[in-house]
């Protein structure tokens, strides 16, 4: 009976622990690109929307907010970016989803 009880215990933790790993956001920005980011932001000043949801890494944008490409120059081609109430953010383009906010 005890060893049902902690295989099923077990087993529930190896699911929850495969589901945030999924749910997890990393992105694969290096430090070198972070710089061009930066500068890009800086040079450019991108005009920034305001919306009424979090900005925080994970939370999906509203279809409304325009994502844009970084020049080639930059060299991040995965990802789009937006301003959003004053904040520059990374976002995963086929899920809408902020993957960094860029400090």
């Amino acid at each position: 009976m005890t060893y049902r009880i902690l295989t099923s215990l077990f087993a529930a933790a190896l699911m929850s622990s495969a589901a945030l790993a999924q749910t997890t956001t990393t992105t694969t920005i290096t430090t070198e690109q972070s710089g061009k980011i930066k500068s890009y932001f800086m040079k450019e000043k991108p005009k920034s929307v305001k919306i009424q949801e979090s900005v925080t890494v994970g939370a999906t944008l509203p279809a409304a907010v325009e994502l844009h490409a970084f020049p080639a120059d930059v060299g991040v081609t995965q990802y789009r970016y937006t301003m959003i109430n004053d904040r520059a953010v990374l976002v995963e383009p086929s899920t809408r989803r902020i993957i960094q906010i860029i400090e």
